[in-house]
């Protein structure tokens, strides 16, 4: 009776399983590198799986997002590609990730296995097994879709935006997108979240800022075939590099194996010089990008076209429309989307690779449709009186906006076909689109002269990399031939320095800048500060147009006002610099070395011009255009703080202008340099010769003007402040503590010695008051926060490469 019953429901639960698909009366089926079925009445997606233990590639995305730049989730922002595959367990199937970042390459299956079982794999997601049909598993994937794939939720934690949760209720499949092909299908889903914002960037893009939705994408995709060619990484070439552990490797060799990104290319024939690719590099643009903005995109992003016809490869890179049935998050189109968000923000370029070997897949190009606007400022501030005769003379400042967006088009899809930055570029003529250029300025017969302001080609580096990148050799040859062409590139001048070491903030190499031009930093500075200076005393009502309130006129002059803050940054870094190469042994270049004393001293007294009255004041016949805000035309994060309540802060100005270039003077780090370096070499600039010149500068001149005497006092108490902070510092050196201890003392005695007038007898009782109570107490010191400066990036500062 025992046998009977169990035999019974064992033939019931065979025909419930079998019957799970027919059950539904309402599927359409979807047929392509996965099949599966979708029921309207369940809102359910079906997926039939017959590829187990077979890896291919997972990619989740946005393809909608929140609109803020705060927050960073952007409409087609792509995730990280992950190779997974779907393992039988009992009645489940598990999509498993395997563990790419520990391998062993070789034939010796126990030998893979041992490391495969010394690391830990990721199970994704378990499902439950619905219906085993001729040879293939139903599962449900609908619960997998409906997750917070991308992160939403902790994102908004992280940044202390609000707790959210997916409202199921509130949340759905979405079928426009979903579709199924040969090599790939693609899901989405209507995902809402409902919670409490914390902070104001929710409620500034969100109709009801309790429930926000934006739609999910997943792909699966099949991997690409075996034929592609690895190629060795270097550091010295300007690429991408994924890397992995191969512990396959002989002991003698390096077991870390370091491979570049790369799109596939192939000369469809070889032998000639210049060939047709076997399959082109094809990118495609947003169509909802308006004109002019359209054309200067397509424009941009063709110069890489030049590239790769140097090395005999004809029209093998492409620009062109997205056709409008198309998927920009179609893993089979490389992409260029026109992102809108409530500020402006970062543009970036992404890219999907092959975890396995660094073939890039889909290359996805972010760019912040608000940037221009920026770049139009620019250009409304520094010209002369362009609206004095017609409201609509902005066809030269619309050009330079343009300029800077086919340049910024080329930029990032340069970051998707396999680039690093290159912030050393602009020191050799503009060498690479993948620097980040500031606008090329210059006077020309006492007017400003935009015509050269960026770029209008791909540079010689971009051409290298390319070189490198893609080129094709015989295989014996490969390395050879590929050092050929950066021994080459480096005796014709040419440098590569990236990110970390062209910031700012203690950083410290002589030639790599972000949004600096020219040759020599500080020579750069002071052509910049006249071009400021001359922008500024041209500056007029004519700069906005006829209707437009005074309060538009003052967010013109921020970025003029601010318009040397880069190229302070760059000449600051040649103080305590180094000058270095990211060198191999054998390969000939500089390795190390100080940048010279003369150079240094040269930087230093462009950085103290920078904190002079001179330079800081606003013309007092300039403080008439800017009064009150106009009603509906509060202050943002891009106007000028302001510590006089509605009126105009001039003095927060100089305050503002001020403490950046002392922080980036002072910065520790440098100042540690500093006193290495004079340990080192007797002429070399040292910490004490820093400190005394800004010392005899800032508290030991007169000023012209009452005006410009409160400008000077301003600029004391933020030098006060930031030698007390280095004074404190447990992370200077502590000869560098002594030092700024020191410095303090000897203002503090200056100051008790000076005959000054009345109020500087007042202001300078009150300095040597802060000085004995720092010493008294350095640990009760809280600096005072000068005004922030306000947001004016031209692009981001950094890139995204998932």
């Amino acid at each position: 009776m025992r046998l009977y019953f169990s035999c019974f429901f064992l033939i019931v639960a065979q025909s419930l399983s079998a019957q799970f698909l027919d059950s539904h009366k309402d599927l359409k089926l979807y047929k392509g590198f996965f099949d599966f079925h979708y029921s309207e009445g369940k809102d359910a997606i079906y997926l039939e799986v017959n590829k187990l233990d077979k890896e291919f590639l997972y990619v989740h995305s946005l393809a909608s997002g929140l609109g803020s730049n705060d927050i960073g989730l952007d409409r087609g922002q792509i995730g990280n590609g992950v190779i997974v595959k779907f393992i039988k367990a009992g009645n489940k199937l598990l999509l498993v990730q395997p563990n790419q970042r520990y391998r062993a390459i070789t034939n010796n299956k126990l030998e893979k296995k041992s490391v495969e079982q010394a690391f830990a794999k990721s199970v994704l997601y378990g499902f439950k097994i619905e219906e085993n049909k001729n040879g293939s598993y139903v599962i449900n994937l609908t619960p997998f879709l409906m997750q917070d794939t991308h992160g939403v939720i902790n994102r908004l934690k992280n940044q202390n935006e609000g707790n959210y949760s997916i409202d199921k209720s509130k949340s759905a499949l979405s079928l426009g997108r979903t579709k199924a092909f040969p090599k790939n299908v693609e899901f989405e889903a209507l995902l809402t979240y409902k919670g409490t914002p914390k902070r104001g960037n929710i409620w500034s893009v969100a109709p009801d800022a309790k429930f926000l939705t934006v739609t999910q994408h997943h792909s699966f995709v099949q991997l690409p075939d075996d034929n592609y060619r690895k190629r060795e990484f270097d550091p010295r070439s300007g690429a991408l590099s994924i890397s992995y552990l191969d512990y396959a490797t002989p002991i003698q060799a390096p077991i870390v194996k370091r491979y570049i990104k790369r799109h596939r290319l192939e000369k469809k024939n070889p032998e000639l010089k210049m060939s047709e690719a076997k399959e082109p590099i094809i990118y495609y643009l947003d169509p909802g990008t308006p004109e002019p903005v359209r054309s200067a995109l397509l424009d941009g992003a063709r110069w890489w076209n030049q590239a790769y016809e140097a090395i005999g490869f004809k029209n093998a890179f492409q620009v062109k429309m997205l056709p409008s049935d198309a998927d920009p998050m179609d893993l089979r189109y490389n992409v260029i989307q026109w992102v809108h968000r409530s500020t402006r923000g970062w543009s970036y370029g992404a890219s999907v690779v092959d975890p396995r070997t660094g073939e890039i897949l889909k290359g996805h190009v972010s760019l912040g449709s608000l940037r221009i606007r920026q770049d139009f400022l620019i250009a409304q501030a520094l010209s002369n009186k362009p609206f004095a005769n017609n409201d609509d003379n902005y066809k030269p400042m619309l050009e330079m906006a343009l300029a800077r967006i086919r340049q910024l088009s080329a930029h990032e899809v340069g970051h998707t076909i396999g680039f690093a930055h290159n912030f050393a570029a602009s020191t050799s003529d503009r060498a690479s689109v993948m620097d980040y250029p500031h606008p090329t300025i210059r006077l020309k017969d006492n007017q400003i002269d935009f015509s050269d302001a960026y770029d209008t080609k791909i540079g010689v580096w971009d051409k290298v990399t390319v070189a490198y990148s893609y080129a094709e050799f015989n295989k014996a040859d490969e390395k050879k031939e590929l050092n050929k062409i950066l021994d080459k590139a480096y005796a014709s001048g040419l440098r590569f320095i990236s990110d970390s070491d062209a910031r700012p903030q203690g950083g410290a190499h002589g030639l790599a800048h972000l949004w600096d031009n020219g040759s020599n930093a500080s020579e750069e500075l002071k052509s910049v500060l006249e071009v400021r200076n001359h922008a500024i005393n041209n500056f007029s009502v004519d700069n906005i147009r006829t209707g437009e309130p005074y309060s538009v006129l003052e967010d013109v002059f921020v970025p003029l006002y601010f318009f040397h803050r880069y190229q302070t940054e760059a000449a600051v870094k040649l103080i305590g610099g180094l000058n270095y190469n990211y060198a191999t042994k054998g390969d000939g270049q500089t390795i190390v070395e100080v940048i010279p004393a003369k150079e240094q001293k040269k930087a230093l007294d462009q950085i103290l011009r920078t904190i002079s009255p001179e330079v800081l004041a606003i013309p007092e016949s300039k403080l008439g255009l800017f009064p009150p805000r106009a009603f509906g035309y509060n202050r943002t994060r891009e106007s000028f703080k302001s510590k006089t309540g509605v009126g105009f802060d001039a003095l927060s100005a100089a305050s503002t202008a001020s403490d950046m270039s002392l922080s980036l003077l002072l910065n520790n780090q440098r100042v540690s340099r500093l006193v290495q370096q004079r340990s080192l070499n007797k002429n070399a600039l040292g910490a004490s010769e820093v400190i005394d010149r800004l010392i005899q500068q800032v508290f030991n001149s007169e000023s012209k003007s009452d005006y410009y005497n409160e400008i000077q006092n301003v600029v004391k108490n933020n030098t006060l402040k930031h030698l007390m902070k280095l004074s404190n510092d447990k992370n200077a050196y502590p000869q560098v503590q002594a030092i700024a201890y020191n410095s303090l003392q000897k203002i503090s005695s200056l100051l008790k010695s000076q005959n000054a007038n009345v109020l500087n007898r007042v202001y300078n009782a009150y300095y040597v008051k802060q000085i004995e109570n720092f010493i008294a107490n350095p640990k009760d010191f809280k600096p005072m926060s000068s005004p922030k400066i306000p947001d004016g990036s031209p692009i981001g500062s950094f890139q995204c490469n998932f």
